[in-house]
Protein backbone atom coordinates (compact mmCIF):
# COMPACT_ATOMS: atom_id res chain seq x y z
CA UNK A 1 0.00 0.00 0.00
CA UNK A 2 1.06 3.36 -0.92
CA UNK A 3 1.88 5.95 1.85
CA UNK A 4 0.55 9.18 1.81
CA UNK A 5 2.28 11.97 0.46
CA UNK A 6 2.27 14.30 4.09
CA UNK A 7 3.59 17.53 1.40
CA UNK A 8 0.76 17.58 -0.72
CA UNK A 9 -1.76 17.07 2.28
CA UNK A 10 -0.18 19.41 4.81
CA UNK A 11 -0.42 22.69 1.70
CA UNK A 12 -4.06 21.78 1.08
CA UNK A 13 -4.78 21.95 4.48
CA UNK A 14 -3.09 25.09 5.08
CA UNK A 15 -3.95 26.59 2.29
CA UNK A 16 -7.85 25.88 3.34
CA UNK A 17 -6.42 27.29 7.15
CA UNK A 18 -5.05 29.95 5.58
CA UNK A 19 -8.40 31.38 3.63
CA UNK A 20 -10.64 30.67 6.94
CA UNK A 21 -8.15 32.22 9.21
CA UNK A 22 -8.55 35.14 6.89
CA UNK A 23 -12.36 35.17 7.03
CA UNK A 24 -12.56 34.51 10.42
CA UNK A 25 -10.30 37.09 11.75
CA UNK A 26 -11.97 39.53 9.46
CA UNK A 27 -15.70 38.89 10.24
CA UNK A 28 -15.77 36.70 12.96
CA UNK A 29 -17.30 33.20 12.72
CA UNK A 30 -20.58 34.17 11.36
CA UNK A 31 -18.80 35.42 8.53
CA UNK A 32 -18.18 31.87 6.94
CA UNK A 33 -21.53 31.93 5.90
CA UNK A 34 -20.98 35.08 3.77
CA UNK A 35 -18.66 33.06 1.28
CA UNK A 36 -21.04 30.00 0.87
CA UNK A 37 -23.12 30.34 -2.21
CA UNK A 38 -24.91 27.18 -4.24
CA UNK A 39 -25.26 29.28 -7.31
CA UNK A 40 -21.82 30.81 -7.24
CA UNK A 41 -20.41 27.03 -6.66
CA UNK A 42 -22.63 25.54 -9.98
CA UNK A 43 -21.30 28.40 -11.92
CA UNK A 44 -18.07 27.86 -10.92
CA UNK A 45 -17.15 24.69 -10.23
CA UNK A 46 -19.78 22.99 -12.46
CA UNK A 47 -19.30 25.34 -15.35
CA UNK A 48 -15.51 24.60 -15.12
CA UNK A 49 -16.32 20.76 -14.55
CA UNK A 50 -18.33 21.25 -17.70
CA UNK A 51 -15.72 22.81 -19.79
CA UNK A 52 -12.72 20.51 -18.87
CA UNK A 53 -15.67 17.22 -19.89
CA UNK A 54 -15.73 19.08 -23.27
CA UNK A 55 -12.11 19.07 -23.83
CA UNK A 56 -11.26 15.48 -22.67
CA UNK A 57 -12.61 11.91 -23.92
CA UNK A 58 -14.75 10.41 -21.11
CA UNK A 59 -12.67 8.14 -19.94
CA UNK A 60 -9.54 10.67 -19.63
CA UNK A 61 -11.96 12.69 -17.82
CA UNK A 62 -12.77 10.17 -15.17
CA UNK A 63 -8.90 9.22 -15.11
CA UNK A 64 -8.22 12.69 -14.62
CA UNK A 65 -10.42 13.22 -11.35
CA UNK A 66 -8.87 10.42 -9.99
CA UNK A 67 -5.38 12.22 -10.25
CA UNK A 68 -6.14 14.00 -6.64
CA UNK A 69 -5.70 10.58 -5.48
CA UNK A 70 -2.40 9.75 -6.68
CA UNK A 71 -1.25 13.06 -5.94
CA UNK A 72 -1.34 12.65 -1.73
CA UNK A 73 0.48 9.53 -2.83
CA UNK A 74 4.08 8.66 -3.03
CA UNK A 75 4.34 7.34 -6.14
CA UNK A 76 5.14 3.82 -6.24
CA UNK A 77 8.85 3.69 -7.40
CA UNK A 78 9.98 7.02 -5.44
CA UNK A 79 13.49 6.08 -4.35
CA UNK A 80 16.36 5.88 -7.65
CA UNK A 81 18.80 4.80 -5.17
CA UNK A 82 16.87 0.88 -4.27
CA UNK A 83 16.66 0.48 -8.02
CA UNK A 84 20.40 1.42 -8.00
CA UNK A 85 20.94 -1.14 -5.11
CA UNK A 86 18.66 -4.13 -6.63
CA UNK A 87 20.75 -3.55 -9.92
CA UNK A 88 24.25 -3.73 -8.31
CA UNK A 89 22.70 -7.11 -6.72
CA UNK A 90 21.83 -8.25 -9.98
CA UNK A 91 24.91 -7.72 -11.69
CA UNK A 92 26.66 -9.24 -9.43
CA UNK A 93 24.37 -12.83 -9.23
CA UNK A 94 24.77 -12.37 -13.61
CA UNK A 95 28.75 -11.97 -12.97
CA UNK A 96 28.89 -15.15 -10.69
CA UNK A 97 26.30 -17.63 -11.94
CA UNK A 98 24.87 -16.09 -15.47
CA UNK A 99 22.17 -14.25 -16.96
CA UNK A 100 19.74 -17.36 -16.70
CA UNK A 101 20.41 -16.67 -12.83
CA UNK A 102 18.46 -13.57 -12.77
CA UNK A 103 15.18 -15.45 -13.77
CA UNK A 104 14.67 -16.46 -9.96
CA UNK A 105 15.49 -13.00 -8.68
CA UNK A 106 12.76 -11.56 -10.99
CA UNK A 107 10.14 -13.62 -9.59
CA UNK A 108 10.47 -11.69 -6.36
CA UNK A 109 10.52 -8.14 -7.70
CA UNK A 110 7.34 -6.51 -7.53
CA UNK A 111 7.98 -3.80 -10.31
CA UNK A 112 6.61 -4.95 -13.32
CA UNK A 113 8.25 -2.28 -15.43
CA UNK A 114 11.88 -4.03 -13.99
CA UNK A 115 10.40 -7.36 -14.04
CA UNK A 116 10.09 -7.14 -17.98
CA UNK A 117 13.11 -6.12 -18.71
CA UNK A 118 14.55 -9.02 -16.79
CA UNK A 119 13.09 -11.32 -18.57
CA UNK A 120 13.83 -9.99 -21.89
CA UNK A 121 17.50 -9.92 -20.85
CA UNK A 122 17.26 -13.83 -19.85
CA UNK A 123 15.74 -14.43 -22.77
CA UNK A 124 18.55 -13.38 -24.75
CA UNK A 125 16.74 -10.98 -26.53
CA UNK A 126 19.06 -8.34 -29.10
CA UNK A 127 19.95 -5.35 -26.50
CA UNK A 128 18.52 -2.80 -29.37
CA UNK A 129 15.28 -4.37 -29.04
CA UNK A 130 15.23 -4.41 -24.90
CA UNK A 131 16.18 -0.28 -24.85
CA UNK A 132 13.77 -0.04 -27.88
CA UNK A 133 10.90 -2.43 -25.85
CA UNK A 134 11.45 -0.46 -22.64
CA UNK A 135 11.20 2.51 -23.84
CA UNK A 136 8.50 2.42 -25.66
CA UNK A 137 7.24 1.14 -22.44
CA UNK A 138 8.48 4.48 -20.69
CA UNK A 139 6.79 6.58 -23.52
CA UNK A 140 3.84 5.44 -23.43
CA UNK A 141 3.35 5.50 -19.30
CA UNK A 142 4.23 9.63 -19.64
CA UNK A 143 1.74 10.14 -22.33
CA UNK A 144 -0.50 8.50 -19.83
CA UNK A 145 0.68 11.08 -17.35
CA UNK A 146 0.42 13.77 -19.44
CA UNK A 147 -3.24 12.91 -20.24
CA UNK A 148 -3.55 13.74 -16.41
CA UNK A 149 -1.79 16.22 -15.95
CA UNK A 150 -3.58 18.03 -18.78
CA UNK A 151 -6.80 17.56 -16.99
CA UNK A 152 -5.55 19.30 -14.45
CA UNK A 153 -4.13 22.57 -16.32
CA UNK A 154 -7.55 22.69 -18.10
CA UNK A 155 -9.23 22.44 -14.95
CA UNK A 156 -7.43 25.59 -13.46
CA UNK A 157 -7.77 27.18 -16.87
CA UNK A 158 -11.55 27.49 -16.70
CA UNK A 159 -11.97 27.91 -13.11
CA UNK A 160 -11.26 31.95 -13.22
CA UNK A 161 -12.49 32.12 -16.69
CA UNK A 162 -16.32 30.83 -15.03
CA UNK A 163 -15.44 32.73 -12.06
CA UNK A 164 -15.33 35.90 -14.39
CA UNK A 165 -18.96 34.16 -15.98
CA UNK A 166 -20.29 34.02 -12.73
CA UNK A 167 -18.86 38.07 -11.89
CA UNK A 168 -20.47 38.97 -15.09
CA UNK A 169 -24.17 37.24 -13.94
CA UNK A 170 -24.21 38.74 -11.16
CA UNK A 171 -23.17 42.44 -12.31
CA UNK A 172 -25.73 42.10 -15.01
CA UNK A 173 -28.81 41.24 -12.11
CA UNK A 174 -26.92 43.56 -10.39
CA UNK A 175 -27.49 46.24 -13.14
CA UNK A 176 -31.12 45.16 -14.51
CA UNK A 177 -32.50 45.93 -10.50
CA UNK A 178 -30.41 48.62 -9.57
CA UNK A 179 -33.56 50.34 -8.67
CA UNK A 180 -33.91 48.18 -5.96
CA UNK A 181 -30.81 48.95 -3.63
CA UNK A 182 -32.04 46.04 -1.66
CA UNK A 183 -30.33 43.57 -4.74
CA UNK A 184 -27.49 45.19 -5.06
CA UNK A 185 -25.64 43.49 -1.98
CA UNK A 186 -26.39 40.14 -2.77
CA UNK A 187 -26.17 40.27 -6.16
CA UNK A 188 -22.52 42.19 -6.08
CA UNK A 189 -21.56 39.06 -3.22
CA UNK A 190 -22.41 36.05 -5.97
CA UNK A 191 -20.52 38.30 -8.53
CA UNK A 192 -17.25 38.81 -6.29
CA UNK A 193 -17.75 34.99 -4.67
CA UNK A 194 -17.46 33.33 -8.30
CA UNK A 195 -14.65 35.67 -9.08
CA UNK A 196 -13.03 33.98 -5.10
CA UNK A 197 -14.31 30.52 -6.28
CA UNK A 198 -12.08 30.24 -9.15
CA UNK A 199 -8.95 31.98 -8.07
CA UNK A 200 -9.30 28.64 -5.53
CA UNK A 201 -9.76 26.59 -8.17
CA UNK A 202 -6.58 27.62 -9.95
CA UNK A 203 -4.13 28.44 -7.18
CA UNK A 204 -5.75 26.05 -4.49
CA UNK A 205 -6.87 22.60 -6.05
CA UNK A 206 -5.95 22.35 -9.43
CA UNK A 207 -2.42 24.29 -9.78
CA UNK A 208 -0.42 22.07 -6.88
CA UNK A 209 -2.16 19.27 -8.13
CA UNK A 210 -0.77 19.53 -11.36
CA UNK A 211 2.66 21.01 -10.47
CA UNK A 212 2.71 17.38 -7.63
CA UNK A 213 2.04 14.72 -10.44
CA UNK A 214 4.43 16.57 -12.83
CA UNK A 215 6.99 15.82 -9.88
CA UNK A 216 5.83 12.55 -9.39
CA UNK A 217 6.05 11.94 -13.72
CA UNK A 218 9.67 12.91 -13.53
CA UNK A 219 10.48 10.88 -10.52
CA UNK A 220 8.98 7.64 -12.39
CA UNK A 221 10.69 8.27 -15.50
CA UNK A 222 14.26 8.83 -13.46
CA UNK A 223 13.74 5.20 -11.99
CA UNK A 224 12.72 3.71 -15.36
CA UNK A 225 15.67 5.32 -17.07
CA UNK A 226 18.19 4.01 -14.74
CA UNK A 227 16.71 0.55 -14.81
CA UNK A 228 17.01 0.49 -18.74
CA UNK A 229 20.62 1.62 -18.30
CA UNK A 230 21.17 -0.94 -15.46
CA UNK A 231 19.72 -4.03 -17.15
CA UNK A 232 21.26 -3.39 -20.79
CA UNK A 233 24.78 -2.87 -18.68
CA UNK A 234 24.19 -6.37 -17.14
CA UNK A 235 23.55 -7.77 -20.42
CA UNK A 236 26.64 -6.32 -21.78
CA UNK A 237 28.53 -8.14 -19.13
CA UNK A 238 29.82 -4.39 -17.57
CA UNK A 239 31.62 -5.24 -14.46
CA UNK A 240 29.51 -4.44 -11.10
CA UNK A 241 31.96 -1.25 -9.80
CA UNK A 242 31.29 0.48 -13.13
CA UNK A 243 27.67 0.04 -13.21
CA UNK A 244 27.01 1.10 -9.55
CA UNK A 245 29.90 4.21 -10.46
CA UNK A 246 27.33 4.47 -13.95
CA UNK A 247 24.24 4.47 -12.67
CA UNK A 248 25.34 7.36 -9.41
CA UNK A 249 25.09 9.61 -11.81
CA UNK A 250 21.45 9.91 -11.48
CA UNK A 251 21.76 10.09 -8.27
CA UNK A 252 22.54 14.32 -6.63
CA UNK A 253 26.25 14.16 -5.28
CA UNK A 254 24.46 14.33 -1.77
CA UNK A 255 22.51 10.79 -2.41
CA UNK A 256 25.44 8.77 -3.87
CA UNK A 257 26.86 8.00 -0.84
CA UNK A 258 23.71 6.21 0.46
CA UNK A 259 24.79 3.37 -1.74
CA UNK A 260 27.74 2.07 0.32
CA UNK A 261 31.04 1.45 -1.06
CA UNK A 262 31.46 -1.81 -1.92
CA UNK A 263 28.10 -2.85 -2.63
CA UNK A 264 28.73 -3.08 -6.44
CA UNK A 265 30.85 -6.54 -5.48
CA UNK A 266 34.44 -7.38 -6.53
CA UNK A 267 36.12 -6.17 -10.12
Amino acid sequence: MRNLDIASLAGLALGLVMVVFGIVSSGGVSALGNFVDPPSVIITIGGSLASTLASNKMPDFINGLKGIGVSIKEPAQSDPTEVIKTIIDMSNVARKEGLLALEEQANNIEDEFLKKGIMLVVDGTDADLVRAILETDLDNMEARHKKVIGFWDKWGEMGPAWGMIGTLVGLVNMLKNLSDFSTIGPNMAVALLTTLYGSLIANWLTGPTSAKLAVDNALEIQVRTVAVEGLLSIQAGENPRVIEEKLKTFLPPDARNSIGEGDGGEG
